[in-house]
């Protein structure tokens, strides 16, 4: 389930060549050191992730992107949609 839920994330409007060349670490993105990853602070990492690809993301639905969902995301955006 986690493995279809974060393939789709491609789908849902996240570019992987985007999302490739601005990725960056966690604590870079997380600009208010709150321990998450906001909506907004992803937004201004990669600005064509949309908000459907962002919830996807956030497997635990407490409005913020932990390290591991994080990691993830990065590694879904990475790698090929097939």
């Amino acid at each position: 389930m986690k493995k279809i839920i974060l393939s789709s994330l491609v789908v849902l409007g996240l570019s992987t060549a985007a999302f490739a060349q601005a990725a960056t670490d966690f604590a870079t993105v997380d600009t208010d050191v709150s321990g998450g990853v906001s909506l907004v602070e992803a937004q201004v990492a990669w600005p064509d992730l949309t908000e459907e690809a962002f919830t996807a993301a956030d497997l635990d639905a407490n409005g913020e992107l932990s390290v591991e969902e994080y990691d993830a995301l990065v590694a879904a955006a990475a790698t090929p949609a097939s």
